[in-house]
């Protein structure tokens, strides 16, 4: 019923009025328009005009039309997009500026793009980041040929060709960076750093009735074009997250909110995007998104529901029309793993309103039964057969642009029916959309990412993402070319999209929200504007603006203008989010409307059981059994402290503690456990938790049966080959002697017996991770371990203020010209050196964080464009590739995390990408074996008074008593000082150690009573009783 049939004011127009009352929430936010606006376009002798209802505007034929955009308008044009495109006519004849506000997704950008196309203007776009300064609007500048000068960026090439500069993501620049724009907009004058003036057109061609042309350009004047205007698009804040909008800049803008399209328009797109899905199911899911996008869903906190993705989900449904709706929706909107316990319920209550939740007649898919490759088509094509219920659907998607895999099944890649099911999901996504998998550390998301890139015959394009992580990094780069001149060097990405491969974006929960906003146009339109004027276009939008102007493909790169190639993908990889956490609940709306979401799951002990014995055949049948009984107890715990134990024994690392099994069996399976969830350093109630399970699951202790076999550790070198313990390894040959350690270094049974473990997992290929306190002796032992290994090494020590680059390359200057040298890691890499990273606790991990793409993957890209691979073959000519050399490693050393070491907890975020060590002080005979080496003519009851005193204290300091934990360096110094200068008291030698606590009253009065309880006597007093007794 439409209500403009009605007379004004009868009954039935008033009963029209409360309909459309009550519908105008459904309908959108106008209610019922009354008004049917047409969008015509009129060909005349004068002119071409194009009318969208009232109100006409007339064209001009643009210089560039490769700047138009072009195939955004759809056939049939919704009545509230023709709305907002009327209004924009209105601000363009009135010649404003208009801002576009309204929830995240591509609707505001679509319709600025519409109107562009539709008044055939030329336009100028820059997504705006946290990182966006004035010289990426105004000028930059550039060096060519030795001269430095300015090159106009956006809003001075749009204000003087008269173009439409569209500025995305106002809320993500950082604040007092725009209001650079506020004259512009405003009087339509900018003063340029190159000397020039912007002037608005009236007044420039008032001038220019006095004046020449000439003289204006002396006097360096330019003219801005009255065809110039801007389009700003952005989110409401505070309702979303970012900067709120500055009032001097607001003011400047005419506000339009450009909010989801009406239910009826909706349901037509999604009935055209799905025919053959029934229209009941189609209208429940788009109810069930309009719910989570009200008023009331946003008071309980919930996040918008992406309604935009819903088109990508109706395909899948068209594809699939057996699925489960609710397994589909958890894909577009995870609330299993973003929301607390409310918010679920409030979603699931949503759901079964609308009828969506799971019932035994919707089915979720099996597994991948074939995937061949498509022939015929232009664009690399696969036909996938899954299998869902007992039928099998064939469907086509993407492929790479390799030869596709002749069996499923990869080398390292063991099938489990939850990865089976997994991969049929993603297929389906694949199908629609780019995918990001959430899953815990080491539950193997990289793992099912490549065997899904395998299987489609894509090349991967690992991309590590960090915190501190900007724009540039993530789209071009700026260089210096040989002669000194400034280019820019696409990112890995950017190449990735024009070559058709699979990225995958590792970590996407650490990057900041500002930066990857950027990523966005390239996520939803597969189009891209990069910082030096090059524009990526979609495949079909680019080929018909070839065939719309006739020209070829050199004449359009000329023109910088590139194609997407139809392959390129993205896969996301991220930690669950933490729901109700200011700094770790990463997924907002924007985020949900880029991708679908997969949820890796961690393994059931079956399949858990299945993969490690594939993966380690020999490893001892009830090891696996007891290891995966103590796991899964641990996950499966509502206690906190045991959840984050389990965090320790992720997939990743009971495969490490079986490789190690399987090639010394006899090794005792509660020491691997204690090993990896480095239990020395473990909160006593942590660490009494881990006891009593690893008891619960029949697994011994180890430290019994460690106190016989510490006597007979020793090492020896003999006819080429190092024997520590029982453990040998033939001594390498280096090429660069001088860079093996040679230390002084006096053995004892402890530091042998972790030497013998590490050299275990040294000799099982892994890079390992030594944690202990200040003074242990991590650097001894493992300088000392290279020395007998004979092993070359780089030595990186980091600090707060290391950054990605510094850790990969060493930027200086040679000639004027900016050279990259290459960074002890890089060296390392190359000749196949140890590379020891000491203070690695110190430096931000979201920095150390890098190195996992390097310990995993063997790949990493550095600054200046080189990469590291892995794999040999991948390296062949190209000049930019890095081949790892087979004899590097990694030796990490760290401080153990928490008070009061100042560092972070590396170990926390990167311990299980390391086979870790703690690392102790030595025991009491260790250590006084150990003493007596250096101070050989010190009198031994004055050592061993030492020893005692010394390892009471550190007792002490494990109870938490006094908070230094002091370690066997103190006392190295103590007894070197007593052996040169015998003549000193050791109370006052032991004032070298002890003075720093003097100003604090508790703390001396313990250490001197615990002192004077060994007969040191130091600040002695009458009253000192303990002293007496001697």
């Amino acid at each position: 019923m439409q209500s403009r049939v009605l007379c004004g004011g009868t009954a039935a127009a008033v009963a029209a009025r409360r309909i459309r009352n009550i519908l105008g929430p459904v309908l959108g936010r106008g209610g019922w328009s009354r008004k049917q606006h047409e969008v015509k376009l009129i060909n005349t002798t004068a002119g071409d005009t194009v009318k969208i209802g009232d109100i006409s505007f007339k064209l001009k034929s643009p210089t560039n039309p490769e700047l138009v955009p072009f195939n955004y308008l759809s056939e049939a044009l919704p009545q509230t997009v023709a709305q907002h495109l009327r209004w924009i006519m209105q601000k363009d004849l009135l010649g404003q500026d208009v801002f576009l506000i309204g929830p995240p997704g591509p609707l505001r950008r679509s319709i600025a793009m519409q109107y562009l196309e539709l008044t055939k203007r030329e336009v100028e776009y820059v997504a705006l980041s946290r990182d966006t300064t004035e010289t990426d609007l105004k000028q930059r500048r550039e060096i060519r040929a030795g001269t430095a000068f300015y090159i106009d960026q956006c809003a001075v090439r749009a204000a003087t060709h008269g173009r439409i500069l569209v500025l995305e993501g106002l809320e993500k620049a950082e604040r007092n960076v725009l209001p650079v724009l506020n004259n512009l907009l405003e009087n339509r004058e900018m003063q340029l750093e190159d000397g020039r003036f912007l002037m608005s057109a009236q007044r420039y061609d008032k001038l220019l009735q006095d004046h020449t042309k000439e003289e204006m350009d002396v006097w360096k004047i330019v003219r801005v074009s009255e065809d110039f205007r801007v389009i700003a698009l952005g989110l409401p804040v505070p309702r979303y997250t970012g900067n709120p909008l500055d009032p001097p800049l607001r003011s400047r803008f005419q506000a339009r909110d450009i909010y989801y399209l009406p239910f009826k328009d909706q349901l037509t797109l999604l009935y055209a995007a799905g025919p053959n899905v029934p229209a009941e199911r189609v209208s429940q899911l788009l109810s069930f998104g309009t719910t989570l996008c009200s008023q009331e869903s946003s008071n309980l906190g919930l996040p918008d529901f992406p309604v935009d993705s819903l088109p990508a989900a109706v395909h899948i449904l068209e594809a699939f029309p057996m699925l489960s709706s609710q397994q589909l929706l958890q894909r577009l909107y995870p609330y299993d793993m973003l929301l607390a316990k409310e918010g679920r319920t409030a979603v699931e209550d949503a759901l079964s309103r609308f009828e969506l939740l799971d019932s035994g007649k919707h089915h979720f898919p099996r597994g991948i039964i074939k995937v061949e490759e498509k022939d015929g088509s232009q664009t690399p094509q696969a036909a996938v057969t899954v299998q869902i219920a007992s039928k099998e659907v064939t469907f086509q998607v993407p492929a790479g642009t390799r030869p596709l895999r002749s069996h499923l099944g990869g080398l390292n890649f063991i099938r489990t029916p939850s990865h089976d099911r997994l991969l049929a999901e993603m297929m389906q996504s694949h199908m629609v959309k780019d995918m990001c998998l959430i899953g815990g550390k080491g539950c193997g998301k990289s793992v099912i990412a490549k065997e899904f890139s395998e299987m489609l015959g894509y090349n991967v394009e690992p991309i590590m993402l960090y915190q501190d992580m900007t724009a540039r990094d993530v789209l071009q780069q700026r260089y210096t070319l040989p002669n000194g001149d400034t280019a820019w060097r696409p990112s890995p990405l950017v190449t990735a999209a024009q070559e058709g491969k699979l990225v995958l974006l590792d970590g996407i929960h650490r990057v900041n929200l500002g930066t990857l906003s950027v990523l966005s146009r390239l996520i939803h339109d597969r189009e891209l504007t990069l910082y030096d004027g090059t524009r990526l276009l979609r495949v079909d939008r680019y080929e018909s603006l070839k065939e719309e102007l006739q020209l070829s493909d050199e004449e359009l790169q000329k023109r910088s203008i590139f194609p997407v190639h139809p392959s390129f993908r993205i896969i996301a990889l991220a930690e669950p989010p933490v729901a109700g956490s200011s700094t770790q609940q990463w997924l907002g709306p924007e985020l949900l409307t880029m991708f679908l979401f997969h949820n890796v799951k961690p393994l059931t002990v079956t399949e858990e059981t299945q993969v490690i014995r594939a993966m380690t055949p020999n490893v001892p049948k009830d090891a696996v059994e007891q290891l995966l009984h103590l796991t899964h107890k641990l996950r499966k715990t509502n206690d906190p402290t045991a959840q984050s134990l389990a965090s320790s024994l992720s997939t990743r690392q009971l495969l490490r503690i079986c490789r190690r099994l399987s090639q010394y069996p006899e090794e005792s399976i509660s020491h691997a456990v204690n090993k990896a969830c480095l239990s020395r350093f473990l909160p006593n109630l942590a660490r009494s938790a881990l006891q009593k399970n690893l008891l619960d699951s029949g697994i011994e202790d180890s430290s019994v049966v460690s106190n016989q076999e510490e006597k007979d550790t020793s090492c020896e070198i003999k006819d080429g080959t190092l024997k520590i313990g029982k453990v040998s390894v033939p001594v390498y040959n280096p090429d660069e002697k001088m860079k093996v350690p040679d230390i002084l270094f006096y053995e004892n049974a402890q530091h042998m017996m972790v030497m013998e473990d590490m050299l275990k997992d040294f000799l099982l290929g892994e890079h390992l991770l030594l944690v202990g306190n200040q003074g242990v002796g991590k650097n001894k032992i493992v300088d000392r371990f290279l020395q007998l290994m004979n092993r070359p090494r780089e030595y990186l020590q980091l600090h707060r203020d290391t950054t990605v680059q510094t850790l990969t390359l060493q930027p200086s200057v040679r000639d004027g010209i900016i050279i990259y040298e290459d960074s002890p890691l890089v060296k390392a890499v190359k000749m196949g050196h140890i590379l020891v990273i000491d203070e690695a606790d110190k430096a931000p991990t979201n920095v150390t964080c890098i190195l996992k793409t390097l310990v995993e993957s063997g790949e990493m890209i550095l600054a200046d464009g080189r990469r590291i691979v892995a794999d040999p073959a991948f390296a062949r000519g190209r000049p930019n590739a890095i081949v790892i050399h087979p004899d590097f490693r990694m030796l990490v050393l760290a401080n153990r995390p928490g008070f009061p070491f100042l560092g972070n907890d590396f170990f926390g975020a990167l311990g299980d990408i390391f086979s870790c060590h703690a690392v102790d002080n030595p025991k009491p005979q260790s250590e006084l074996a150990m003493l007596k080496q250096y101070g050989p003519d010190v009198p031994e009851p004055v050592l061993q008074k030492l020893v005692a005193a010394f390892g009471e204290l550190r007792a002490m300091a494990d109870q938490g008593t006094i908070t230094y934990p002091y370690s066997t360096r103190e006392v190295v110094n103590i007894v070197r000082h007593l052996q040169t200068f015998p003549d000193e008291g050791l109370a006052n030698v032991v004032r070298n150690v002890f003075d720093f606590d003097s100003y604090n009253k508790e703390m001396r009065e313990i250490l001197t009573g615990a002192l004077h309880k060994h007969g040191i006597p130091i600040g002695a007093k009458p009253t000192s009783v303990h002293l007496a007794k001697e």
